[in-house]
């Protein structure tokens, strides 16, 4: 039953996440990036707030706020401005196509700071993707820099991503996942309050269709899939969590197809299509059984 209901809170987060980028793209025409981020988490904030009294869990044992912090400062919150900022300067499918890379960084990491194991496929799995960035990039060089540096902005949101899943993993061993997403989350809002003033005039002018996505991407993509993400993150390795967003990017394609008519061009496609043959290359070598007596790396939630 518990492999069950991970399997559903990771479906759950990959859904929501592809989700994510489509909004993000069309809240994105309102609000600047740091006022859609400061929006986004202080909505999510307000629900998994609710929650948390609701089931009176409190605050997280000391040992888990390390990772709270390090994953509330890079992964709610940098994560968050530098993806805005880049869905500014490339389209959904191929914002979502370049930060996919960052279950390969996830792996890398994982292996070495959480003791996982990697092999050298993950470093061969690396260099592949950060190949098919810059054929994204340079694909897009035709719309000047700012698309260039739109594809650069959506590979800090992936190194920021993948080490928030790996400060986040050890603090799941001392705080539930509701607690960890929660705190992660009122970090990441504090990091983002000096775009306060921005949000404050951008939410006076913005028509109401892109201040309810801005509520959408905190209730949903932000309160509800970080959670799911975290319940089953407890439950299993970081590098093979990381590996079910590998759905993401094909999911961003076809939600941003059919509700914005955007579509990224071929040699686009091709640079984000190698961007996962690397994340596929980096994970080739994991299928390999562990021995029996090998202890298997879980965490439980407190």
């Amino acid at each position: 039953m518990t492999d069950r209901r991970s399997l559903l809170a990771a479906a759950v987060t990959v859904f929501l996440w592809a989700s994510a980028f489509v909004a993000i793209r069309s809240a994105g025409e309102h609000y600047s990036p740091g006022a859609l981020a400061l929006g986004r988490l202080f909505a999510g904030s307000v629900v998994l707030v609710a929650f948390l009294v609701l089931r009176r869990e409190g605050w997280p044992r000391r040992a888990a706020w390390p990772g709270i912090v390090i994953s509330g400062v890079l992964w709610f919150g940098l994560y968050m401005v530098a993806l805005n900022w880049g869905e500014q300067e490339v389209d959904a499918g191929t914002a979502a196509m370049v930060v996919n890379v960052g279950p390969v960084l996830i792996a890398l990491l994982g292996g070495w700071l959480l003791k996982e194991g990697f092999k050298p496929r993950v470093l061969a799995g690396i260099a592949v993707s950060f190949a098919g960035a810059v054929v994204v990039g340079f694909s897009m060089a035709g719309d000047g820099h700012a698309s260039v540096l739109g594809v650069l902005l959506c590979v800090v949101a992936a190194i920021t991503y993948a080490i928030g899943v790996v400060a986040q993993k050890p603090a799941l061993r001392h705080g539930s996942a509701l607690q960890v997403t929660t705190f992660g989350c009122l970090v990441g809002t504090v990091a983002c309050l000096p775009f306060a003033g921005q949000l404050i005039t951008e939410a006076a002018t913005a028509p109401a269709s892109a201040t309810l996505n801005v509520i959408y991407l905190g209730v949903f993509p932000t309160g509800l899939a970080f959670t799911t993400w975290a319940y089953a993150l407890a439950r299993t390795t970081a590098s093979q969590m990381g590996a079910t967003t590998y759905a993401v990017p094909a999911l961003v394609v076809l939600m941003a197809w059919v509700l914005l008519d955007e579509l990224p061009g071929w040699v686009t496609f091709a640079g984000g299509a190698l961007c996962l043959a690397g994340v596929a290359v980096s994970r080739t070598g994991s299928r390999k059984p562990a021995p029996v007596s090998e202890p298997v790396v879980t965490a439980k939630t407190g």
